[in-house]
C-alpha cells in the first residue's frame, strides 16, 4: 500500500478526478458540457499514463458484456422494486436523480455513449483498479477502485448515487478483474445505462 501511495500518476490522476468531478456536479444547467468534458481529461490521462488492457477476443466481450449489463439492470430493478413496494423515502430521490441528471437532449445521448461511459470505465477500472491490482490483490484492488470511483458521487449531494455507484463498481470492477478486457466493461456499462435512462428507466 505504501507503493501506490507514492505513485504519482496514480495520486495525480485520483486529485484529477476529484476536482474535474467536484466542479461537473455544482450547476446543474451545464452538468453535460462539463462532465463530457471532465471524461475527455480523464480518459486522455488514462491513455497517457496506462495501457488499456484487452484480453477478451471480441465475441466475448459483447457476449458477456452485454449479458451483464442486463444482469446489473435486473439487480438494481429488484433493489427499486423492493424500495418502491416498501414505500421507502429512497424512491423519491431516485426520482430526483433522474430529473437532475438524466439526458434530455440528443447530444446528450451521443456524449453518454461516445465519451461518458468510455471515460469512466478507461479511468476508473483501467487506469485506477489496474494500478491497484500491481501494489495489492485483486479483491483489495476492486474493493478499493469501487470506494474510489463511489467517492466522488458524493459531489452530487445524493448519497443514493453514492451507494448506486458503489454496487456498480464493485461489479465492474469483478468483471475488469476476472476478463481484464476494458472494452468488455464498457459495453456492459453502456447497455446498463441505455436501460436505465433509455429504454426502461425506474420512474
Amino acid at each position: 500500500m505504501k507503493n501506490i501511495a507514492a505513485d504519482v500518476r496514480f495520486v495525480g490522476g485520483l486529485v484529477l478526478a476529484h476536482l474535474l468531478m467536484y466542479f461537473t456536479f455544482q450547476d446543474k444547467s451545464i452538468f453535460w458540457y462539463i462532465f463530457s468534458a471532465s471524461l475527455l481529461l480523464l480518459i486522455s490521462y488514462s491513455i497517457i499514463m496506462e495501457e488499456v488492457e484487452d484480453k477478451a477476443s471480441f465475441g466475448t466481450f459483447i457476449t458477456y458484456g452485454t449479458l451483464s449489463g442486463f444482469l446489473l439492470y435486473g439487480l438494481f430493478w429488484m433493489g427499486y422494486s423492493l424500495f418502491d413496494m416498501l414505500s421507502l423515502p429512497l424512491v423519491k430521490q431516485v426520482e430526483q436523480l433522474y430529473g437532475r441528471f438524466s439526458p434530455s437532449f440528443i447530444w446528450h445521448y451521443i456524449v453518454l455513449i461516445l465519451i461518458i461511459v468510455p471515460g469512466e470505465e478507461v479511468f476508473w477500472r483501467g487506469f485506477v483498479q489496474k494500478r491497484l491490482m500491481k501494489h495489492t490483490t485483486v479483491k483489495v484492488s476492486i474493493i478499493l477502485s469501487s470506494l474510489l470511483y463511489t467517492s466522488v458521487h458524493f459531489y452530487s449531494g445524493y448519497w443514493m448515487l453514492a451507494f448506486a455507484a458503489l454496487i456498480a463498481g464493485l461489479f465492474w470492477g469483478w468483471l475488469y478483474a476476472w476478463k481484464r478486457s476494458i472494452p468488455l466493461v464498457i459495453v456492459s456499462h453502456l447497455i446498463f445505462d441505455l436501460l436505465l435512462f433509455v429504454l426502461l428507466p425506474f420512474n
